[in-house]
């Protein structure tokens, strides 16, 4: 049986996940290699297709969401091609607001629109933002504003909306110092967690060793991730951060191409190849 791991012709950084991946899907006797999504000579003849490291899709989610519906029809897809749909979009993060999943709180301004910042970080009553495209990775013109930089924060607000829809999220001061939290997750399970650095538009990221998952970060992440059906998911990742009151709040659910870290917690990537190979005998 055949593995292909979805990636991208050209990587924006490396993967340190993907050669780990590969030795342990070798060591069960998986014949597995990558293949970039963007390659229009590829003919996605598998068994088996895992998303990994299709870091550029947002340049191009049309043609992206395109070529998921043509090779889903033609292999099982994971995670599946109806939640690649729902997640390319960072709309998706507001319907987990409505389910009750506390996020960074968020306006979803739609392309076109025309909005004053300065009325809407007074109605909120926020200090610092940050604003993103709604479908954006790897901080893609991701930037942050204070009290002093609305004026700027406008123009970059009015430029995104001239091509697609925007978000406009509080910044959250505890990743300064506490850290955003990576959890990851597994096959149905929380595995381990990872402490990140801030990363805006040209920042690099930082990444700790796992770390311990805290009791209250793994009850957000398990709501985070509990609107799904067993077996839906092959992998997830849920980024967390404290807001002002401490209260853990969802800044991203990461269910199409996360790095999951395996390098610094080994038993996540066994977990991970061993469910693809049960995947593979369903």
């Amino acid at each position: 049986m055949r593995v292909l791991l979805a990636t991208c012709r050209e990587l924006p950084e490396p993967d340190p996940d993907d050669r780990l991946l590969m030795a342990a899907l070798e060591r069960r006797g998986i014949s597995a290699r990558y293949a970039a999504w963007d390659d229009p000579q590829e003919r996605w003849a598998a068994d088996l297709i895992v998303l990994r490291s299709t870091w550029n899709y947002y340049l191009d989610p049309a043609g992206f969401l395109d070529w998921a519906e043509r090779v889903g029809r033609a292999a099982r897809l994971l995670n599946p091609l109806d939640v690649i749909f729902w997640n390319h979009d960072k709309r998706y993060l507001l319907e987990l607001e409505r389910s009750g999943v506390p996020i960074v709180p968020t306006r979803r301004i739609q392309r076109g629109e025309r909005v004053s910042l300065d009325a809407l970080v007074h109605a909120a009553d926020w200090r610092d933002v940050v604003i993103k495209p709604a479908i954006s990775a790897a901080s893609y013109r991701t930037r942050r504003f204070g009290p002093k930089a609305i004026e700027e924060g406008n123009a970059h607000l009015t430029q995104l909306l001239e091509t697609g829809d925007v978000l406009v999220q509080e910044y959250m001061p505890a990743v300064d110092h506490h850290g955003e939290r990576s959890l990851v997750w597994i096959d149905g399970e929380f595995t381990h967690a990872v402490r990140k650095s801030p990363r805006l538009s040209g920042g690099a990221e930082e990444v700790s060793e796992a770390v311990p998952i805290e009791p209250s970060e793994l009850e957000i992440g398990q709501s985070a991730v509990a609107g799904f059906e067993t077996g839906k998911l092959l992998y997830a990742r849920v980024d967390v951060v404290p807001d002002r009151t401490g209260r853990l709040r969802v800044m991203e659910l990461e269910l199409i191409e996360p790095s999951l870290f395996f390098l610094q917690f080994p038993g996540a990537l066994e977990r991970f190849a061993d469910a693809i190979s049960s995947r593979l005998t369903e």
